[in-house]
């Protein structure tokens, strides 16, 4: 039996919503699954370890620049003519759209399982997925996503960074999919420093590697912290799984690196601005700190200056029990 979950949205942080639900279905076949994702979602580097996953095809489709091997009509030629090569028997398309029906169909998969056609508006993307599953092999998944590390991985980089349990790991995820997620950085140093006043930290510094996010791990670097501070700045994705496993906290913008530490089974303070509450809410390892003034968050909230750091240091010391 071969099996090929699609899941085309874009991005880490969706990818890591849909974990649960994607693994579930390798766990009912007892084999591991193809996934066909966008190059954008860096499966390649977050699941490389997982038992799950057999396969990651990439989804080479550029819609911004219309571009690529799978955009257009050529490109779903494309696309059926790729997925008919490696003979799938089952597929799960976790999307509505009509495109995916007919390349699943015309790839010659027999058995195929999809979202509701035609029916993408106000989707829950957390509740629509564990719907899906229900209906298509009968599970109750809970949205707990968790992300796979080789243990080996994790104990070397221990040793390496000398994770010394007189001080508390923290990581900081500074960095923001745009500028109204980047919550300004005095607020990350004045929380650094309420909470170095309880505990020696070291804090682990997150963020992309374009030039808006490098000076903002440069000015926390440049504060009295610095003796303190590793930037991941310049580390690929896979390289900073082990080391944020090893952390005892993570603070973070609602960016990629708030999805990955819950993931990885470290408690999250995620500081939502100007996004939907339910991606800063949805696994039990993320606990949401909101602007000041507002009783939920959603897009165009606009928040990220209502951000108090007092608030995040007492959810900080909640957590740590310190």
């Amino acid at each position: 039996m071969k099996v090929l979950v699609i899941q085309n949205r874009m991005g880490i942080g969706d990818l890591i919503i849909f974990l649960p639900y994607i693994f579930s279905i390798s766990k009912e076949y007892n084999t591991p699954i193809s996934l066909l994702v966008r190059e954008n979602t860096r499966a390649k580097d977050l699941l490389k370890d997982s038992p799950y996953i057999d396969e990651i095809i990439t989804l080479d489709r550029d819609d911004k620049n219309k571009i690529g091997r799978h955009h257009g009509a050529s490109g779903v030629i494309n696309l059926i003519k790729d997925l008919r090569e490696k003979n799938f028997t089952k597929s799960f398309i976790f999307n509505s759209s009509a495109r995916y029906a007919l390349i699943s169909k015309l790839a010659g998969i027999k058995d195929r399982y999809q979202y509701p056609l035609f029916k993408k508006k106000n989707q829950n993307i957390v509740e629509t997925a564990k719907n899906f599953i229900k209906e298509s092999i009968n599970k109750d998944i809970e949205s707990n996503p968790s992300l796979d590390i080789n243990n080996d991985k994790i104990l070397e980089i221990k040793k390496k960074y000398v994770f010394s349990e007189n001080y508390c790991h923290i990581l900081l995820g500074i960095g923001g999919s745009g500028p109204t997620k980047r919550i300004p950085v005095e607020k990350f140093i004045k929380f650094m420093d309420l909470i170095s006043k309880k505990k020696n930290c070291k804090f682990y510094l997150a963020a992309g590697k374009n030039n808006i996010e490098q000076k903002i791990i440069n000015k926390i670097i440049e504060s009295d912290h610095k003796k303190n501070c590793i930037s991941l700045g310049l580390m690929n994705i896979s390289e900073t799984l082990p080391i944020i496993k090893n952390c005892n906290l993570a603070v973070s913008n609602d960016t990629s690196f708030s999805h990955i530490s819950a993931a990885l089974d470290v408690k999250t303070i995620v500081l939502m601005s100007d996004t939907p509450l339910l991606y800063g809410s949805y696994s039990p390892k993320m606990f949401p700190i909101i602007p000041e003034g507002e009783k939920n968050v959603t897009h165009n909230t606009l928040g990220k200056e209502r951000i108090n750091p007092e608030t995040i240091y007492k959810k900080a010391i909640q957590i740590l029990n310190l």
